[in-house]
C-alpha cells in the first residue's frame, strides 16, 4: 500500500504521516531526507524527532532514496519517506533528479510487500516564484508530486493540521 501525504509548510502533514505509520503491524522505519544546512533547519528536524517515537529507527538518506527505500522494504514491513520535496532538491543539486526521479518511480511501482508512506510540499498553490531556479524546482517537483500520486493507492492533503481524502485505496484499507 502505497500512501502519499501532501500539505504546505508546517500544515501538520508530518505529523498526519506519523499516525497513519502508528496504524500499521510490524517493523517500520523512517527514511530522512532532510540535512540541516541553518540554525532554523536544525530546529524544525530536532522538533521533528520530538514528536516521533524514540523506538522508530530512522535512516538519514541522500540524494539516491531509490536505493534506500528498496532495501529498507526488505527489512520494513512500513516505511515513511519525509519529504520528497527536500530530497528532490538534494537530487538537483547532485544534477541526477530525473535518474533518481524514475528510479524511485520504478520502485513503487514494483514493490507491493511494504506500506509505503511518502510526504510532500504541495508548492503548486503559492505565488509564482522570481527566480528561474525556484520556478524550475517547482515545476519538477509538481510533476513528482502527480506521478506519485498516480502511482499511490492513497492520498491526502494536510491543511490546518486537517487530512483531506485526495484518493482513497479501493478495497477500503
Amino acid at each position: 500500500m502505497i500512501t502519499f501525504v501532501l500539505g504546505g509548510n508546517k500544515s501538520g502533514k508530518s505529523d498526519y504521516a506519523l499516525n497513519l505509520l502508528q496504524q500499521y503491524a510490524g517493523p517500520a522505519v523512517f527514511l530522512a531526507t532532510g540535512r540541516a544546512r541553518d540554525l532554523s533547519f536544525r530546529k524544525q528536524i530536532s522538533d521533528h524527532r520530538e514528536r516521533r517515537d524514540p523506538g522508530l529507527p530512522v535512516i538519514e538518506v541522500g540524494w539516491d532514496l531509490p536505493r534506500a527505500l528498496q532495501e529498507a522494504t526488505s527489512n520494513y514491513k512500513t516505511i515513511l519517506v519525509d519529504s520528497l520535496d527536500f530530497w528532490l532538491f538534494l537530487a538537483m543539486q547532485e544534477q541526477c533528479d530525473e535518474d533518481m526521479q524514475q528510479a524511485l518511480l520504478a520502485v513503487l511501482e514494483t514493490v507491493r510487500h511494504a506500506n509505503i508512506l511518502l510526504v510532500s510540499c504541495e508548492i503548486g498553490l503559492t505565488p509564482l516564484p522570481s527566480s528561474a531556479e525556484a520556478r524550475a524546482f517547482l515545476k519538477k517537483l509538481g510533476r513528482l508530486n502527480q506521478a506519485v500520486a498516480a502511482v499511490a493507492d492513497e492520498a491526502y492533503l494536510v491543511v490546518a493540521g486537517l487530512p483531506l481524502t485526495l484518493k482513497k485505496a479501493e478495497n477500503g484499507n
